[in-house]
């Protein structure tokens, strides 16, 4: 008997020293064990979750509301949780696969959750109900008429009288003031579940997602702004004077700021839609895409169609059936839905779809081919673990689809049938004109929208002034300030989707400058010659062979080793943005001599 426990005593000692060796030293084969199971996890959670969120987005009332949030509280806790334990891996010297997929777990939250369970639950419910407020915001005319935000942006995008502008404006943007206390609330506690997971906020961790250190990040983008920065401005002064001309210097005075009711968008965020009060004349370039389209009798349907036509020309599969089938077209008439557009994979397999409110018109054609670039990506890397189906950063998956869209010429339209005859070389400057409205004049928007958010993460803006560093940075970047005066009563970031739904931004500002550097590319390898404005690679099956190489490798290595896949370089260039333009800068630059350039 005593031999029987003294065997027993040196069994459980050994078992113990066995353990805390297990526990204190852990091996690479552990390791890859654990990364195994946290990827088949989370692989079955995220279908739940795009479940919830497709429902909810698509059906907005307070019990779809409760499922998505419920369903979002449950992966933030199980990968914060995952989180938690991979840190015991800590120090291993692992393969630089397995070691990416740590560091890819870590950076997986936008919104970390707090550690405490109700903390957590709290912020998944405040997110999923800034969303709705988002969704279901209108603005009532004085005729009690009320429009959601698609008939807000018919309005923005056609009317001419700046007072009606003004009213709406300030009507969508109303929306805002009843979310400001949630998302103060929202901003601690998601810096809470950054801090849990080793970060110093939220910002610090959405900027670790780039393969280099934040600062350096940080001067990336200084680096880039200041690349493009001189184009702006042409752009910019020519607009302004056009816009004085049109509504006089009392409105828009001729070297001050713009008031952003008057640049054809609510957000003042691409001002295409301000080309016809420019004082070119009318069909000047050649065409117009909207009567093009709707010449031809197109329903949401074939709108669509063209998309996926593009991409198949390429050498890229037709669409799965079960996207023509669940996909959102068009805005229901009998309930409110986020109509703001956007592509999902909802078992990240083949399960994709777009949700989009289209209208028969030049923007939604564009915004079709871009949305679609999202699907098409995660169709290219769906054989990537877990971990690695996405974007090489993020900013790769929005330039995608731009890049496509940027192949949206005169000489695409004619080959698929839209268009009868390709314009002249002298169309160049108005079809680049209205080109840059839209890419040039995002650029500092797609910029400071995070710069915004970084400083309220960081504790550098606090929310009593979370309107004044807005229209600051907005002042700053842009040269846009608002139509009247606004006050800390507002919340103007939360009228921008983007803010309300915690997406992080700084992926388009990056995507505006990738696409050309991916579209220059494109071009030369489908063997264009001539002006860079003037390409298209429809057909190409070279370019797509190229492409398709990049897209396939998902984030499964640093960003700057996808980009050489497609473009032969390293890092981001904004030569090529340049390089399309140049035609229109020196174009602008005629017009504006005397002018006074920027604000």
């Amino acid at each position: 008997m005593k031999m029987t426990l003294l065997a027993a005593f040196f069994l459980f000692a050994f078992a113990i020293v066995l353990q805390a060796q297990t526990s204190g030293s852990p091996t690479v084969a552990e390791a890859e064990a654990f990364m195994n199971k946290a990827e088949a996890r989370l692989a079955e959670l995220s279908v739940k979750v795009n479940q919830a969120n497709w429902v909810h987005d698509n059906f907005i009332t307070d019990d779809t509301e409760a499922l998505a949030a419920a369903a979002n509280d449950e992966i933030t806790a199980v990968t914060s949780e995952l989180v938690e334990q991979a840190k015991r891996f800590d120090g291993v010297k692992m393969p630089a696969d397995l070691a990416r997929k740590f560091l890819l777990l870590k950076l997986s939250l936008t919104a970390p959750g707090p550690k405490d369970p109700a903390l957590r639950r709290e912020m998944t419910e405040i997110a999923a109900s800034l969303e709705s407020d988002y969704g279901k915001g209108k603005y009532c005319d004085p005729s009690a008429k009320c429009l959601d935000i698609t008939a807000i942006e018919k309005v923005m995008s056609d009317s001419r009288d700046p007072n009606q502008l003004k009213d709406v404006w300030v009507g969508w943007h109303a929306i805002g003031a009843p979310m400001r206390k949630k998302y103060s609330r929202f901003v601690d506690l998601s810096n809470q579940g950054a801090r849990d997971l080793g970060f110093k906020d939220t910002g610090v961790l959405w900027r670790a997602g780039y393969d280099m250190p934040p600062q350096q990040f940080d001067a990336e983008l200084d680096r880039l702004w200041e690349q493009v920065r001189p184009l702006y401005l042409s752009l910019y002064t020519f607009v302004r004077v056009r816009l004085s001309q049109k509504y006089g210097p009392q409105i828009v005075p001729p070297d001050r700021p713009i008031p952003a009711h008057l640049l054809g968008n609510p957000w003042a965020q691409a001002w295409g839609n301000v080309f016809p009060i420019l004082g070119l004349p009318e069909h000047s370039s050649g065409y117009d895409l909207t009567d093009l389209l709707k010449a031809k009798n197109l329903d949401a349907h074939g709108m669509v169609k063209y998309g996926e036509n593009f991409y198949k020309s390429l050498g890229f599969a037709p669409l799965p059936q079960t996207f023509w089938e669940r996909s959102l077209f068009v805005k229901p008439a009998d309930r409110d839905v986020v109509c703001h557009a956007s592509a999902w994979d909802l078992d990240n397999k083949d399960d994709v779809r777009i949700k989009m409110c289209i209208q028969i018109r030049a923007e939604d054609f564009v915004t079709i081919h871009h949305e679609l670039g999202h699907n098409f990506y995660q169709r290219a890397y769906k054989d990537q673990p877990l971990l690695f189906q996405n974007g090489a950063n993020d900013g790769f998956h929005e330039a995608i689809g731009d890049t496509i869209a940027l192949s949206i010429t005169p000489e695409y339209l004619k080959q698929i049938g839209l268009l009868d005859q390709v314009p002249p070389p002298e169309a160049d400057i108005p079809i680049l004109l209205r080109q840059a409205l839209d890419k040039v004049a995002f650029l500092p928007f797609g910029l400071l929208i995070d710069k915004w958010r970084w400083q309220v993460f960081s504790g550098e803006v606090k929310p009593e002034n979370y309107n004044k560093a807005w229209w600051d940075l907005r002042l700053k970047y842009q040269g846009v300030v608002p139509p009247v005066e606004r006050s800390e009563a507002d919340f103007d970031p939360g009228a921008k989707y983007h803010v309300a739904g915690n997406v992080p931004y700084m992926r388009y500002f990056l995507a505006d400058i990738y696409e050309f550097q991916f579209y220059r590319a494109m071009c030369r390898e489908a063997g264009h010659k001539g002006p860079l404005n003037r390409c298209t690679f429809f057909g190409s099956k070279p370019a797509g062979t190229k492409l398709n190489k990049m897209l396939e490798m998902g984030q499964s290595k640093p960003w700057p080793e996808a980009m050489e896949a497609l473009t032969g370089q390293r890092e981001a260039d904004a030569t090529a943005i340049i390089e399309y333009f140049a035609p229109l800068k020196k174009w602008l630059d005629e017009q504006n001599k005397g002018m006074k350039l920027g604000w």
